[in-house]
């Protein structure tokens, strides 16, 4: 923020009532917990940093005249901004942890016009959830902390059978995430209390993670339903039997039947997600060298029983 008045859309000639009309203007469209879009977040940033700095006609005057930049920091003297800053009545208060500054006469005026105080945001498409105004006679104001929104990858086993993974907030904490039986990609997973800080005593926000859920090089998914391309060798195909078959909670035993063809589909019943059902896609694999015996095997066999399996294909 390089621009104060280019923030809040104002010209330098504006007067202190129209600076604090533009920031209200902002403050209805773009305050996080009314819009969630992360440009409308950024702006509200912006504008409250240079509301910050313009409310205060002195402290206006003074970055008007060039002795201060736009963070309000003296420019050509770093320590007596420093050593002003102790002081108790120091317009350059740092920022709250939510990232903004004591803005109560704007959201007393956004929030708490109506008879008998209090205000409800949901006159401005928000949740009343979180906000409320401090005592009588006080000037503070409390805002529920803002939502965040983060990614997480989950595998396809975790997401399929449901488990438990480790995250690491941006505080440097770790918290175990559980991941529901049957999480799809794209989901959304609620850590309530684990978002932003409040403003004054307002609670703490909450955090969504938002699941990518990894693909597999052998298993596939249609809503409850799984498939596994399960190679089988060449005399299994032939003459079929029984094989062990992975499933997602382990193995199992299954027939394959005589003359068994890449592509084919057969069904466990109830062994997909929550009680869905599991295909398995069979793919005849050759093995890695064919030697003579095999070789002189299909050679004499062709002479007898040769056929065109793509008898019929256009083109």
């Amino acid at each position: 923020m390089d621009d104060p008045y280019k923030a809040l859309g104002v010209a330098k000639t504006a007067t202190q009532d129209e600076i604090k009309k533009a920031y209200r203007k902002i403050a209805k469209t773009d305050h996080p917990d009314l819009n969630p879009d992360p440009a409308a977040s950024e702006r509200f940033k912006a504008a409250s940093a240079a509301y910050d700095l313009l409310k205060d006609a002195e402290q206006r005057a003074r970055f008007d005249a060039g002795e201060i930049d736009a963070q309000g920091q003296e420019r050509p003297q770093q320590q007596y901004y420093r050593d002003f800053a102790e002081r108790g009545d120091s317009p350059y208060r740092q920022h709250s942890s939510a990232g903004y500054g004591d803005f109560s006469d704007v959201f007393e005026d956004l929030f708490g016009g109506r008879q008998g105080g209090g205000f409800d945001p949901r006159d401005f498409g928000g949740s009343a959830q979180g906000y409320r105004r401090s005592g009588a006679g006080q000037q503070g104001f409390n805002m529920r902390g803002q939502d965040l929104r983060y990614d997480l990858d989950v595998d396809f086993m975790t997401a399929a059978n449901g488990g438990t993974t480790r995250i690491t907030l941006p505080d440097g904490n770790t918290l175990d995430v559980k991941i529901p039986e049957g999480a799809t990609d794209g989901q959304n997973i609620r850590l309530r209390g684990k978002g932003g800080e409040g403003y004054g005593e307002g609670a703490r926000g909450d955090a969504y993670l938002t699941l990518h859920v990894r693909e597999h090089p052998d298993w596939s998914r249609d809503g409850n339903d799984v498939t596994i391309t399960l190679p089988i060798s060449i005399d299994e195909a032939v003459l079929g039997g029984k094989i062990e078959v992975p499933t997602l909670t382990g193995k199992v035993a299954m027939n394959v039947p005589k003359g068994a063809s890449t592509g084919q589909r057969l069904r466990l019943k109830g062994k997909g997600i929550k009680g869905g059902n599991q295909y398995v896609q069979l793919k005849i694999v050759m093995p890695s060298e064919i030697d003579d015996g095999l070789r002189d095997f299909m050679a004499n066999w062709r002479k007898g029983h040769a056929y065109d399996p793509r008898k019929g294909m256009g083109g």
